[in-house]
């Protein structure tokens, strides 16, 4: 259940190769209720956002978002 801050925490922690990562419960009225973003060693890191929208940042200038559907 979502905190007074909006969201809980599901899990975080980082693995062996130092790559980052934190889920997040946005409860059910979230588009995405289960985000999460994560982060590598090599610069790279990608964002599943609580409206559905995604965004992915190669670590080399590179981006991709992709907007939500809207779509519950």
């Amino acid at each position: 259940m979502p905190d007074e801050k909006g969201y809980s925490y599901n899990s975080s922690g980082t693995n062996s190769q130092g790559n980052h990562y934190c889920s997040r419960d946005y409860g059910s009225d979230a588009s995405n209720s289960n985000s999460y973003h994560y982060s590598n060693s090599n610069g790279s890191y990608y964002y599943s956002n609580p409206n559905g929208s995604t965004y992915y940042n190669n670590g080399s200038g590179g981006s991709t978002y992709t907007p939500s559907s809207g779509k519950k």
